[in-house]
């Protein structure tokens, strides 16, 4: 599913539905305590944090089969995603709460604190990551109900569905596209 891990943005972490006023995220003034957000590039010293957040929002699904250690997590975030794909970070005092992993048009990972959903935060890296592409793919485990109706409410449509022979957890998923 887009890695040599077979991951993808559909372990995308739960979406609650809550609703953010248009270009405000809940750390904006006079919404909540939580701090600003801010998203800038990866770096490969952002590998270690970045590997926790994509086990701590794994480890939200009782249904997500854990394949992975926490060393193979780092191995593939440093030595995989980060040389090879546009990966772009959100974070809030100092800490990235949420990352995403673009290539070509695929957005092959989307993953967030799962303490800071339903906050914006998936929303402004969806943005971001995607503003200059005419056609955005990704792939979605049928599962994972919240990402299902995050994609959708931004606009992408299910074109296929498989039953899991072709990623690595061996769960039924959605190829979702967004043409622009």
């Amino acid at each position: 599913m887009g890695s040599a891990f077979g991951r993808s943005a559909s372990s995308f972490s739960p979406f609650n539905g809550e609703k953010v006023p248009e270009g405000r995220m809940r750390g904006s003034a006079g919404m909540s305590s939580f701090p600003e957000i801010s998203l800038r590039q990866a770096k490969i010293s952002d590998a270690t944090a970045i590997a926790k957040l994509l086990r701590a929002s794994l480890n939200a699904f009782e249904w997500m089969p854990v394949l992975h250690t926490p060393q193979q997590d780092l191995f593939f975030i440093r030595d995989i995603l980060l040389p090879n794909q546009q990966v772009t970070v959100a974070t809030a005092g100092g800490r990235i709460v949420g990352f995403i992993a673009v290539n070509g048009d695929w957005v092959e990972q989307l993953y967030l604190d799962p303490a800071r959903t339903g906050q914006g935060i998936g929303s402004r890296l969806l943005a971001e990551a995607t503003a200059d592409m005419s056609v955005v793919k990704l792939n979605c485990f049928q599962a994972n109900t919240g990402a299902r109706l995050f994609y959708e409410s931004h606009g992408f449509r299910a074109e296929a569905f498989s039953e899991g022979s072709a990623n690595e957890e061996g769960l039924p998923d959605i190829l979702y596209v967004l043409r622009r």
